[in-house]
């Protein structure tokens, strides 16, 4: 943006820096046009003329300009200090010139063309004489140099520098001399001349090649470690110079390493993996870590190692810690997402290069069984200020029912407060939200959702801030004054603004099925106050305009209209509102119309599975083209022969490649891929062909650890270790070159490859050093170059000792137990091996220790007793006459562990018999062989033994088990990068097992699962069955009785289910005849059996009568029967219930009870259950005798009989006195006016069959003077009269019945005894008064009726000590006894007599005794009539 001018600077002088600009910038154009016409003149047809001056026609030597161009190259600064002098003087002359620029017409301009050209041209002359002056000088000091150096003494223009190097590698010592005439060169170790014809071929090179002095020392050992001095001399003099070397077998302090510069130079190439990156199957919601192993301590790297995520730099957050120890580098995730899915890598800047693997992340348990799992890959776009677009990925597992909508959740700020705010439905993964607050933050999470219910929720959206994200193109930062900046905004140029204009361009930018977004530019200008906007809409042809409603103000150029409806075309407009008002209406847009639903994406084509490693497999497809909405691709795999697709990746995958780990070695797979979009998961692709899991054919890697194994004078025998990897394929064979150390090539030493890991080369030099490499080759192809060897020496062997054992080989390894075994040394000495000695060196430790205290015989060996989880190394040194050998190669470091997925020998007997040993290995490749050995001498004997090899299995089948196939078998797998192999040790006992069971199974008999069974059915047939394993329709039954074959006949039916395995016999009416024995024969193929059973004497005798039984128990029942016999039983309440039970009755039946043959009408019949009922409710001697209950209609007559006497009747009684025992209540105490009574209630006691005993302190007690015990149907009870402290204590009630016996206690004393004597008192003191207060005895009836005149005598007695005192009352009114009444006393008797009673004698009369201990009142009514009328019944007042 340019700046406006400044007014107030018009007509002002200009400053002298604004007019030297001026004249620069004339200046300039004057060049320009100058160059124009020369380029005009040079491109013209005129005549050119040269022109030379004297310095032009000088010659120069060749050596001149050989001197001129050092020159160039050696004086730049000359040459820039020149440049710049000579382009100074052209500026000012030009400027001077631009100044007194006057002239006119095409002359002026000729005049000043001519005059350039004459100055150029002397200019050139100028710079061309220079540079010839320059040249002279240069020549001359070159003469005076070589004149001074023709002859010096020797001085070190680069000195020698001390090196510090590993073992086994190559040091170079370098410096470069100085001396004219060259000098004799010397080298030094310690001040020892070194001569390299003393030392081994190829160790010292010591080369001159022109003053540059080099000394090569190879394959450095420890006792290379010295000070190296070169001694240079000649006739002007000597000179020396000297360097350490230090040679150290690792890396550490004690290596005198401690330098931080040296750890970072030597770290890189020595560092290495120790383990390897696998795939890590995590869990939605859960943690997973990712860690690998280094050789050495990585601390000091730590800036330099770093995680990548498909590509992206990982970074320690929240939920990721990058960790780093001292030989470990970790990842760990805290909280999984779908988004932490991805290829992870580990890359480290040094040697160790970089490793991968996959994380997965499956779908966490939803909340309801069935819900889909959770979208993943959330992103808010589009964020202006009051609305954004939301996307995100549908999830890759619908659990069989389509998703048919999502649920948004937004969050605002940090406030982990969720809530719904939009619902989205199926087929879309996008949706705009609206109505947020500007400036404000928000985050935003998705829940899928199908008719079982709502997934997760997603992992929440990166936090997102409300606000105008054109705000940023409004302003311009102009920086100034080192650092300063200056911020102009758009809106301070903005015109003053009152009604807005009307916005523009008013389009579509988005339109989806279900909402259109509408954009628009804001109205131009603009303005300072701020805008809101209004929408209008109208549906085509309607002619009407309608306003768009919202829930807060539109305040940026887009909004999203969520309300439309389907198949109407619509036109929209917008006005822009300020302060001020509101603007015109914007041109209507183009007619706009919802989208169709969204379609997803067809699958890709050409889904082709490879085999990758062990356990994984490798897809390719042909992306989906054209289709910019592709999120990625899910990938789905299944076992061959299951129904259900299993989701391999949860996040989409991106490109057209994908591996799938974590399969089962041997099993075979298919595969298929689906697009995803937002439109959703597409339709999934056509299956893969099966493919069974193994590992991918590849070249090997290379041969290692060479030795050598016998020397002659021209020939070495060569003995290799194979490739730690073999490529899934057999190897085929090496190639080996050889190096002679005084030449400079290697040589090829054979064409076609050899198949043995040991080879004899020929026609080598005697005395001279050889090196030599390999490559392994397979149906893949030749394989990596091996590292060269040590140096070998050709020279005879002579030594009496033997050479070194070879291929030293390591299997079956256990936790605590390995085997070895080798080939014997090809090199024997002086004598014939007697033994082997075995070694072994822990990890860590140099100390080789024996494995067995004296040597071995064999070639091979069990090493047991060994620590689990440690490394070791082992080697081999064969012995003879001479003494112990050579060592062999040592072993690879060996770690002793269990594997949890290794295979052990299964031992068994086939379908035809034969005893077999079997080996099974999914996880071997294709072109494995199973190589099998018996003792570990080689193959096992084929006239012993018959071998089968099948897909990833290998059985070896013993021919005729005997006592010589007893032994140790072991089996190999080939070509497998790991060890696999296993060895089983054959018994005597576990082969004599295995005979038994060939000889059942070659010589089969019938499985019997249950002998002859004997069983009586209810019509009194008996029925003889047996059972025997499932037969097929084939199988024949012969059924022999007394030795002679029966066959089915009415009295004898016999049934043979093969299915089944069931014979069965039944004979309807067993009689004598029928005694015997019983055998069956049964075959079926090869397969026999024969069963017998004996029916004699008591069994058989027995069988008849229950038989006969059966059958007449059958016949009963053929009417009404008792199916419950009669029995007796006591309730809680000590009643005694007869009951039975009939059934098979009907309407008619009829029911009766009998007791000693006399029928009792008290019992009871249920029609409906058919259950008789009799109750006794107090059971006595008269009740004993025998109780009949019987049962009969048309069909028949049953009964059944209860003997009540005897045994069961004391039986019946015992019982009632148990139940009547434990109902006893608890003692209780109460007191009477003769004393204490002590009593317990019991539902029924009878004196014969119960006894009760009382018991004081745990002392009998017997009845007497002041005890009292007795008994009555409900209770039992004991009176201690005019009670004593002596009656103080505990009482025991024992109640037996039978054998048992029950206890009751009460403690009488304390407060108990205190209340209850209390109360003894009080009742007799009442007593007392009770007996001796007043009291009408009798006498006086309650009413009396009389007729008038007649005379009323009422008479009654009464009692009290002393005698009472006697009065009458009327209507509660003392009686006056005058003329009609008189009252008369006759000891205890009373009488009243009133004379000629009158109407108004009637009324209530009382007669009221009273003495000191009570008074009491009698009573009567008395009722007069008159002559002729009937008396009235009265009632007691």
């Amino acid at each position: 943006m340019t700046l406006p001018h400044n007014p107030g600077s018009v007509g002002q002088s200009q400053p002298p820096q604004t007019m030297e600009v001026h004249r620069r910038e004339h200046f300039q154009e004057e060049e320009q046009k100058e160059e124009r016409q020369r380029s005009l003149k040079m491109g013209s047809s005129a005549q050119r003329h040269t022109f030379r001056s004297s310095e032009e026609d000088y010659q120069f030597s060749a050596a001149d300009y050989a001197l001129a161009a050092a020159l160039v190259l050696t004086a730049s600064s000359e040459k820039s200090w020149e440049a710049q002098l000579r382009h100074q003087c052209s500026t000012v002359e030009l400027e001077e010139r631009g100044q007194k620029h006057v002239g006119f017409d095409n002359d002026w301009e000729k005049t000043e063309i001519a005059f350039l050209q004459t100055h150029r041209l002397l200019r050139q002359r100028r710079d061309r004489k220079a540079l010839r002056r320059q040249t002279e000088e240069k020549v001359r000091e070159g003469k005076e140099l070589r004149e001074l150096c023709s002859g010096r003494g020797p001085w070190f223009w680069i000195p020698l520098r001390s090196h510090a190097v590993w073992e086994n590698t190559t040091v170079l010592l370098t410096c470069t001399v100085k001396a004219s005439p060259p000098p004799q060169v010397t080298w030094y170790k310690n001040e020892v001349r070194i001569d390299p014809r003393l030392f081994p071929a190829g160790k010292y090179r010591i080369k001159n090649n022109y003053g540059l002095l080099t000394l090569e020392i190879r394959r450095c050992t420890v006792e290379d470690s010295a000070t190296y001095t070169v001694m240079v001399k000649n006739a002007y003099g000597q000179a020396s110079s000297f360097a350490k070397v230090l040679v150290r077998t690792y890396l550490g302090k004690d290596a005198g390493f401690d330098s931080e510069i040296y750890k970072r130079s030597m770290f890189g190439p020595s560092v290495e993996f120790t383990s390897v990156l696998k795939p890590v199957f995590a869990c939605e919601k859960e943690s997973f870590s990712l860690s690998c192993l280094f050789s050495d301590d990585v601390l000091d790297a730590e800036q330099n190692i770093q995680w990548f995520r498909d590509g992206s730099l990982l970074r320690s957050s929240g939920r990721r810690q990058i960790l780093l120890a001292d030989r470990q580098a970790s990842v760990k995730v805290s909280c999984t997402y779908k988004e932490d899915e991805g290829l992870y890598t580990i890359q480290v800047p040094f040697g160790a290069r970089e490793q991968s693997a996959y994380v997965f992340v499956r779908d966490a348990a939803a909340e309801k069984p069935g819900a889909p799992g959770s979208p993943l890959n959330v992103r808010c776009l589009n964020v202006n200020r009051d609305g954004l677009i939301l996307t995100w990925a549908p999830p890759s597992d619908s659990r069989g029912s389509p998703i048919i909508g999502y649920s948004i959740e937004r969050c605002q700020g940090e406030s982990r407060e969720w809530v719904p705010c939009h619902k989205a439905p199926g087929g879309t993964c996008r949706c705009p939200i609206q109505g947020l607050i500007e400036g404000q933050s928000y985050r935003f999470r998705v829940r899928a959702i199908n008719q079982a219910g709502s997934s997760l929720p997603s992992k929440a959206s990166e936090l997102v801030v409300m606000g105008d994200a054109d705000e940023a193109g409004r302003k311009i930062e102009i920086p100034f004054d080192l650092g300063n900046k200056i911020t102009i905004s758009k809106d301070d140029f903005e015109e003053p603004v009152t009604i807005p204009l009307a916005p523009t361009n008013v389009h579509a930018s988005e339109i989806r099925e279900t909402y259109v977004v509408l954009d628009w530019e804001e109205p131009r200008p603009r303005g300072k106050a701020p805008l809101t906007y209004s929408l209008e809409k109208s549906v085509i042809g309607s002619g009407t305009w309608e306003a768009i409603s919202s829930e807060t103000p539109v305040k940026s150029t887009r909004f999203a209209l969520l309300d439309l409806e389907k198949g109407k075309s619509y036109v929209f407009r917008v006005l822009a509102i300020n302060q001020y008002g509101m603007s015109d209406p914007s041109e209507p847009s183009e007619p706009i119309t919802l989208g169709r639903k969204p379609v997803t994406l067809p699958p890709p084509t050409q889904v082709q599975a490879f085999r990758d490693m062990q356990t994984s497999i490798s897809l390719t497809w042909n992306p989906v083209k054209d289709s910019p909405e592709l999120l990625g691709y899910y990938v789905y795999s299944r076992e061959v022969g299951s129904p259900e697709w299993q989701t391999v990746n949860n996040k989409p995958t991106q490109g057209n490649k994908f591996t799938v780990p974590g399969l089962k070695t041997g099993k075979e797979y298919e595969f298929c891929v689906s697009s995803v979009s937002e439109a959703g998961v597409g339709e999934r692709s056509a299956a893969t062909e099966p493919i069974r899991v193994k590992q991918a054919l590849a070249t090997p890697s290379a041969p290692y650890d060479f030795t050598l194994l016998n020397c002659g004078k021209n020939d070495m025998v060569i003995g290799w270790k194979p490739p730690k990897r073999r490529g899934g394929g057999k190897i085929l064979g090496y190639f080996l070159d050889q190096h002679d150390s005084d030449e400079l090539d290697w040589h090829p030493v054979n064409q076609k490859p050899i198949p043995a890991q040991v080879c004899k080369i020929s026609n080598l030099h005697e005395g001279h050093f050889y090196e030599f490499r390999a490559r392994a080759a397979n149906w893949a192809g030749v394989g990596e170059l091996s590292a060269p060897s040590n140096l070998f020496e050709c020279k005879e062997w002579t030594m009496p000792q033997p050479g070194p054992p070879y291929d030293v080989r390591v299997s079956e390894v256990r936790a605590t137990s390995l085997m070895l075994q080798w080939e014997s040394p090809l090199y024997m000495g002086a004598g014939p091996v007697t033994g082997f000695c075995v070694s072994y060196q822990e990890e860590g430790s140099e100390q080789w220790k024996p494995v067995t205290p004296h040597p071995i015989s064999g070639n091979h060996l069990r090493v047991s007793d060994l620590q689990s989880g440690k490394s070791y190394v082992f080697r081999v040194q064969a012995v003879n006459s001479a003494g112990l050998g050579q060592p062999s190669m040592p072993t690879d470091p060996v770690l002793l562990e269990d594997k949890p997925d290794a295979r052990e020998i299964s031992v068994g007997v086939d379908e035809e018999g034969r005893i077999y040993l079997a080996f099974e290995a999914p996880e071997a490749p294709d072109s494995s062989e199973f190589q099998w050995s018996k003792d570990y001498k080689g193959p096992p004997d084929p006239q012993r033994v018959k071998i089968e090899d099948e897909v990833d299995k290998s059985k070896v089948i013993l021919i005729e088990p005997g006592l010589e196939d007893l032994g140790t078998y072991s089996v190999v797998v080939t070509d497998a990068d790991e060890d696999i192999s296993t060895s089983h040790t054959l018994t005597e006992e576990e082969l004599n097992k295995l005979k038994k069971l060939s000889h059942e199974i070659r010589n089969p008999v019938i499985k019997l699962i249950s002998g002859w069974n004997v069983d009586v059915l209810e019509q009194g047939e008996v029925r003889l069955w047996l059972e025997v394993e499932k037969l097929s329709p084939a199988a024949e039954l012969h059924l022999i009785f007394n030795e002679k074959e029966i066959f089915s006949s009415p009295n004898r039916k016999i049934t043979f289910d093969r299915e089944k395995g069931l014979v069965e016999v039944i004979i309807q009416n067993l009689t004598e005849d029928d005694k015997g024995s019983y055998t069956a024969q049964l075959q079926d193929g090869k397969a026999k059996n024969q069963i017998t059973l004996a029916l004699v004497d008591d069994d058989f005798d027995k069988l008849l009568r229950k038989a006969e039984a059966k059958r007449r128990e059958w016949k009963r029942k053929q009417g009404p029967y008792f199916e419950e016999p009669l029995q007796w039983k006591v309730t809680e309440d000590c009643q005694v219930l007869l009951t039975c039970k009939a059934t098979n009755t009907k309407k008619e039946t009829c029911f009766q009870w009998f007791f000693q043959r006399t029928e009792v009408p008290d019992g009871q019949y249920d029609p409906q259950t058919g259950v008789g009922l009799l109750c006794i409710e107090e059971l006595s001697k008269k009740d004993k005798g025998i109780y009949r209950a019987v049962v009969s209609d048309n069909r028949g007559e049953d009964d059944t009989i209860l003997d009540l006497t005897g045994e069961a009747l004391d039986a019946l009684f015992t019982e009632l006195g148990r139940i009547g025992a434990l109902s006893a209540s608890p003692l209780k105490i109460q007191g009477t006016k003769e004393g204490i009574r002590i009593f317990s209630k019991v539902k029924y006691y009878n004196m014969e069959y119960m006894k009760t005993t009382w018991f004081h302190r745990e002392k009998r007690l017997e009845s007497g003077d002041r005890l009292r015990a007795g008994t009555t149907l409900d209770e039992i009870w004991l009176h201690i009269l005019d009670p004593k402290d002596s009656d103080k204590g505990k009482y025991t009630l024992e109640i037996s019945s039978g054998k048992e016996a029950w206890q009751l206690s009460a403690d009488l004393s304390g407060q108990a005894f205190d209340d209850a004597l209390a109360e003894h008192q009080q009742l007799k003191a009442a007593a007392i008064i009770e007996k001796n207060r007043a009291k009408v005895v009798r006498g006086l009836p309650d009413v009396a009726t009389i007729m008038e005149d007649k005379t009323l005598c009422l008479t009654c007695v009464i009692s009290g000590d002393p005698i009472p005192e006697v009065s009458w009352l009327k209507n509660d009114q003392p009686v006056t006894f005058l003329d009609r009444y008189h009252m008369e006393m006759r000891g205890t008797e009373v009488t009243i007599t009133i004379n000629r009673v009158q109407s108004e004698d009637s009324g209530r009369y009382g007669v009221f005794v009273k003495n000191k201990y009570g008074s009491e009142t009698g009573q009567v009514t008395i009722s007069v009539f008159k002559h002729g009328e009937e008396p009235k019944e009265l009632k007691k007042m």
